[in-house]
């Protein structure tokens, strides 16, 4: 039996150009970074190379990029380090009701703490009002944490509207960018993020590395304390092969964008329309006309998500019910609560459906055929 992979959303297989990088870089450079002999020379070049080019990829500086061990951390480092930092202006901090858990999380920390956090309401589209946001900023807002693309249904917020609302507010615009970064065009400058967290292995890189992008100038106590590498901002000796691989996935993703995105749209088609052959009920979750790429999230009404992700895997096909981290847990997602209400039964019916690397035309053909069976045995129609 073929076995299909459409869950690249909660993470990628690496690309196989990645791995012969990472192998020739754990062979060849196995110095320390911070030693100043031939061997740490080599190893602090690779580095400097991946910033570098990590930089460009967001319209950043090298200065302005923080190495770390993924998303979370970026995400922990962005929030508690602007709130140890920056409470003397004020203890208010603004989110939303969608952000993924690495975000969520850290504000609910913070008010444990004695931070004031307000949680931002979304339509049924996934999208926060403008208006809200600037009706709910105040004097004493010290950051403003909104994620690019949702990874569970794909909608993407208004980043650059956002950056316009607050650049001449004391409040800092933070966004989690792991699931737009390689998908999306992002400019730092140009959308007035001050602090942007991305991922490696959401984009064919190793896991366990990412990088956090700091504005120069902006304050940020540390998470890590020992050594002073990553300018005293991030302490621990540097994941040289990971670094390596990231850079050069990064690289690939960037490069090939365009190509994906007409790939994947053809993708969502393709399902869509094999469902509606089929006269398949479903309807898709998210806003359809500005979205990520990779991401389709459907729901099926008459059924439930545990029935169709163990009918999907013992068909061959990979799927999910949204965020991989709360993967197995029989709660709703927090996402679709958000967008539909608790008693929706769209968070009880959905599934996400995510694209990548290996997936062709032919096999998300059979996915739609595949899921068209089991929505009619479990609806009976």
């Amino acid at each position: 039996m073929e076995h299909i992979y459409v869950d690249h959303a909660a993470t990628s297989p690496m690309h196989p150009k990645v791995i012969e990088r990472m192998h020739e870089v754990m062979q060849k450079a196995y110095g320390n970074p911070s030693s100043i002999h031939t061997f740490g020379r080599q190893a602090r070049k690779i580095i400097d190379n991946a910033r570098a080019s990590l930089a460009a990829s967001i319209g950043a500086q090298e200065s302005e990029i923080i190495i770390t061990s993924g998303g979370t951390e970026a995400d922990n480092h962005a929030i508690f380090g602007v709130a140890e930092s920056y409470q003397n202006k004020g203890k208010h901090i603004i989110t939303t009701e969608i952000e993924h858990h690495a975000v969520l999380h850290a504000c609910e920390e913070l008010e444990k703490k004695g931070f004031d956090v307000t949680y931002l309401p979304v339509n049924e589209f996934g999208v926060i009002d403008l208006e809200v946001l600037n009706k709910e900023l105040r004097d004493d807002t010290i950051l403003v944490t909104i994620m690019y693309g949702n990874n569970e249904v794909g909608t993407i917020q208004p980043i650059k509207e956002i950056g316009e609302i607050l650049k001449d507010h004391q409040a800092l615009f933070h966004t989690d960018a792991v699931q737009a970064y390689g998908m999306e065009d992002i400019d730092v400058k140009k959308q007035h993020i001050n602090l942007l967290s991305v991922s490696s292995h959401k984009i064919n890189g190793p896991k366990g590395i990412g990088f956090l992008y700091l504005q120069n100038g902006i304050q940020l106590s540390p998470r890590l304390f020992g050594g002073e590498q990553e300018r005293k901002r991030r302490a621990g000796t540097e994941n040289v092969p990971a670094v390596a691989g990231f850079q050069l996935a990064a690289e690939i993703a960037i490069s090939e964008k365009e190509e994906k995105k007409q790939k994947y749209d053809s993708f969502k088609k393709i399902l869509v329309q094999t469902l509606t052959e089929h006269k398949i009920n479903f309807e898709q979750n998210g806003l359809v006309e500005n979205m990520l790429p990779h991401v389709l999230n459907l729901s099926f009404p008459g059924t439930n998500v545990e029935a169709l992700l163990v009918n999907l895997d013992l068909a061959g096909i990979a799927a999910s019910s949204g965020s991989a981290c709360t993967a197995g847990s029989i709660d709703p997602s927090h996402v679709l609560v958000a967008m539909f209400n608790e008693n929706s039964e769209r968070t009880k019916n959905s599934i996400r459906f995510s694209f990548g690397l290996y997936n062709t035309e032919e096999q998300i053909k059979k996915v739609g055929l595949e899921l068209s069976k089991i929505v009619q045995r479990l609806t009976g129609k």
